[in-house]
């Protein structure tokens, strides 16, 4: 069995965020890098399974400026066995439809029978990428499951819906993610810190995926205006005279809240 867990380098959830107002890309410098940790829930779900079956390798897959490899590194320090980056100077604000191109072309790159993807990330939320890959590499997805159970032959999951609960199976190879409602990713420990230093990291450009990003038939969304966002005004603040409730509904009004 062969997984491979798509990881994503991410500024810091709990730093300063800002997009690049010239060119409407994230400033990765206005915050400290991480690794997404729903790409650490979705490799801990590999890793669990790998931990009860020898014969199971783990990649993870990423597509990151150069300097996300120690972020990327991370994941063979928790226990993956091999890890694949792409860097392409070209994939400077890549949109969906080329992120999904390049890593559903770097994962035909390891080989597969599962890919396991976080269900969206902390920067861009898109929360399409699981099933943009699975279109691409033409195998069934199963997304945004609290729960997920891998045998030799398929995977299935739950999957939470405004009416309860569904479970869903599929058939390998398959595309999976998962939700935060999965296990906590493991800490990487000093062994396994020592031990990524020597595992396989290969680095792979978009000529090496065949990957054009400019082919003329290939669709692709451009930022046009990015602004600021405008620092936040004081409240109106009612002082209650006698007529806080007409003060009230006329600002309810007036700012067509009612």
């Amino acid at each position: 069995m062969k997984i491979v867990v798509l990881v994503k380098e991410v500024p810091d959830t709990w730093g300063e965020r800002r997009l690049h107002l010239e060119t409407g890309i994230v400033d990765r410098a206005s915050s400290e890098s991480v690794l997404d940790e729903i790409g650490e829930r979705s490799l801990e779900v590999a890793l669990s399974y790998a931990d009860q079956h020898a014969d199971t390798e783990v990649v993870v897959v990423s597509m990151a400026p150069e300097s996300a490899a120690a972020t990327v590194r991370k994941g063979l320090a928790m226990g993956a066995g091999s890890a694949l980056q792409v860097v392409d100077d070209a994939l400077l604000g890549a949109d969906l439809g080329l992120t999904a191109e390049v890593l559903a072309a770097a994962v035909r790159r390891t080989g597969f029978d599962l890919v396991v993807a976080g269900n969206l990330s902390t920067d861009g939320v898109g929360g399409v990428m699981a099933a943009m890959v699975a279109e691409l590499l033409d195998v069934p997805a199963a997304l945004n499951l609290t729960a997920v159970s891998i045998d030799e032959t398929a995977v299935s999951g739950t999957r939470a819906t405004d009416a309860g609960t569904v479970e869903v199976t599929a058939s390998l190879p398959a595309v999976i993610s998962i939700t935060e409602a999965l296990p906590d990713a493991r800490f990487p420990n000093f062994k396994g810190i020592m031990a990524a230093k020597k595992k396989p990291f290969e680095t792979v450009s978009l000529a090496d995926l065949g990957v054009d990003p400019d082919a003329p038939d290939a669709s692709r969304s451009i930022m046009i205006a990015v602004s600021e966002k405008p620092p936040r005004s004081a409240g109106v603040k009612i002082v209650d005279e006698g007529d806080a409730g007409e003060q009230l509904a006329a600002f309810l009004v007036q700012n067509r809240l009612a």
